[in-house]
């Protein structure tokens, strides 16, 4: 069984109070270096959602990242190509609140 997130508790309360029913990557972001977590991130991320369309192809797939992670290194140029090219939905998330900011599509 694969190890869960950090803030897997955190985003599994914030989407059952908006009663949402997807498959969602979370991540924290929490390394010595986001861009090695990017990768790690989006490798996974397409992992899964190979597997998801074979298994339960109705179902949404999202990479989950904290909003201040998002704000400081997704907005990036690079990253935002990278997101597009590989067709990446995107959530965003308070921690603290438990709550979803962001879908981006």
């Amino acid at each position: 069984m694969s190890a869960r997130d950090i803030f897997h508790q955190q985003v599994k309360h914030a989407l059952s109070k908006e009663g949402v029913k997807i498959a969602v990557e979370i991540k924290s972001f929490l390394g010595t270096s986001f861009l090695s977590d990017f990768h790690a991130a989006l490798g996974q991320y397409l992992d899964y959602r190979v597997a998801l369309k074979q298994k339960e192809p109705e179902r949404g797939l999202f990479l989950a990242v904290p909003l201040d992670v998002y704000e400081s290194f997704f907005r990036r140029p690079f990253v935002q190509s990278v997101l597009s090219e590989y067709a990446v939905t995107l959530l965003t998330f308070d921690p603290e609140k438990e709550e979803i900011r962001l879908w981006i599509q």
